[in-house]
């Protein structure tokens, strides 16, 4: 019996101590309004030349075009008044090593 009354009295705590939080209500800070803004600052120090880049690398070979359309028919010659003369080419001479 004596353990009983023990508990019950350590629940009863536990209950109570439970019950008692109270609720914590966060207020947000208010907001901050800005003011006018200030005189311009002098201009800054010109920078250095930057670093050439590299060469790119070569392109890829592009794709073969389209085949054009056949060409008009000429009109016939008209038959020659002169001779026709034939020219033979030389023979190869032999190279001289």
């Amino acid at each position: 019996m004596n353990h009983y009354i023990l508990i019950a009295l350590m629940v009863a705590a536990l209950g109570v101590t439970a019950c008692d939080k109270p609720t914590v209500v966060n207020v947000p800070a208010p907001a901050s309004i800005p003011g006018p803004p200030g005189v311009a600052g002098e201009q800054g120090v010109q920078g250095d030349q930057g670093d050439r880049g590299v060469k790119g690398s070569e392109g890829s070979q592009g794709n073969q075009g389209t085949q054009g359309e056949a060409g008009v028919q000429g009109d016939a010659g008209e038959s020659g008044d002169a001779t026709t003369v034939i020219v033979i080419p030389p023979e190869n001479p032999k190279p001289s090593n």
